[in-house]
């Protein structure tokens, strides 16, 4: 797993030409501001290959965040990124390697008939109980997430993963009351936590898309507050000295600064809600961005305020440091699958991001 010395010394070979605060502090680790996202592309061996190009250009050019899931392109990003990690002449231990579970995968490729190909591989197989399936497709219950652990060490090919996501868990809402999701999540934190301490993962977390970004009053809102409680019960019930909960992950980018601009979530001190970058800084938890140029739409064209205010040679690096500046930001990750595109992000690394209150004058 990712260790202190081990990206502190990545970090320190590396960092001659990035600005103030490319790397950052996770941790026991740091790590850079940047990280390789592997959602998008199709199943097929050619877009493996050119992911597995971009990962190896990317961790030696000064971005040791990796993120996947197991659904992403039908296990194939896990598999790419193992592949990579495999391959690459830069220490496991300096890397940070992120993967979630939650939703159904595919094996390979997309199945002729999905829903026929969940019954059989995973209800029938009884790895998914029916009642604990939402929308066909998504389960957060302990014995199937742990199943889907267990498969993405496989895919990976590593002996631990650096930081678990229960994917998504929102999802669950459109079938389930809060209270039950809840209680489904303290449940499966509390298998993680045992996982923790079997030393199969080091943090975990919680994906999401829009769960921590819209008012309490939506349908898809959940509580960060409530969350990390649960957090502390799961801990407690598994017998670990703490919470191994560091994590949260949700989009952000200049086109969807909710993170930063909806007060949302409870503060911790009972006072008025605060948007969640405040909620998660004041809880000491990390947050990684994802969606950072929401998927190539902010790579050529941006709002007039950031085009003339963050820096950047081109509008994609603005758009880099734009996410990456947000306080309480540790990582932004953006889909990198051809080495051009890593060399040309990474080079938003090269600019300083902005002060506190210039990144709140943007929004003025």
């Amino acid at each position: 797993m990712a260790t202190g010395p081990a990206t502190r010394a990545y970090r320190d070979e590396r960092q001659e030409p990035f600005g103030d605060g490319y790397f950052r502090a996770f941790d026991d680790a740091v790590v850079s501001s940047l990280g390789v996202g592997t959602y998008l592309g199709d199943p097929t061996d050619a877009v493996d290959d050119r992911y597995a190009s971009a990962i190896l250009t990317a961790l030696e050019s000064g971005c040791n965040v990796l993120d996947t899931a197991i659904n992403y392109r039908c296990q194939r990003s896990e598999r790419v990124v193992g592949r990579a990690l495999a391959e690459s002449e830069i220490d496991r231990e300096a890397v940070l390697v992120a993967t979630k579970g939650g939703f159904v995968p595919f094996d390979g490729s997309r199945p002729p008939d999905p829903g026929q190909y969940v019954i059989e591989e995973y209800l029938d197989t009884g790895i998914v109980d029916r009642e604990d399936l939402v929308a066909g497709s998504h389960c957060i219950a302990p014995d199937y997430v742990e199943t889907q652990l267990d498969r993405s060490l496989e895919n990976l090919d590593l002996e631990s993963i650096d930081l678990y996501y229960v994917h998504n868990p929102e999802t669950q809402l459109r079938e389930r009351s809060p209270e039950t999701v809840y209680d489904q999540l303290e449940a499966t934190f509390t298998r993680l936590e045992e996982r923790a301490a079997a030393g199969d993962v080091d943090q975990y977390g919680v994906a999401t898309w829009e769960a921590f970004r819209v008012p309490p009053e939506h349908s898809s809102h959940l509580s960060l507050v409530e969350i990390l409680e649960r957090a502390r019960a799961a801990s407690r019930a598994a017998g670990t000295d703490e919470p191994h909960f560091r994590a949260i992950q949700l989009p952000f980018n200049a086109a969807m600064p909710e993170a930063f601009t909806v007060a949302g979530q409870d503060a911790a001190d009972s006072g008025s809600p605060i948007p969640v970058l405040r909620a998660a800084a004041d809880a000491g938890v990390a947050v990684f961005t994802s969606a950072s140029i929401a998927q190539g739409d902010l790579a050529s064209t941006l709002p007039d305020a950031i085009a003339e205010r963050v820096p950047g040679d081109r509008p994609v690096q603005q758009a880099l440091t734009f996410a990456r500046s947000a306080p309480g930001v540790t990582s932004s990750l953006v889909g990198m699958s051809r080495p051009a595109h890593v060399e040309e992000n990474v080079a938003s690394g090269f600019h300083d991001p902005l002060e506190d209150d210039a990144f709140e004058a943007l929004f003025e």
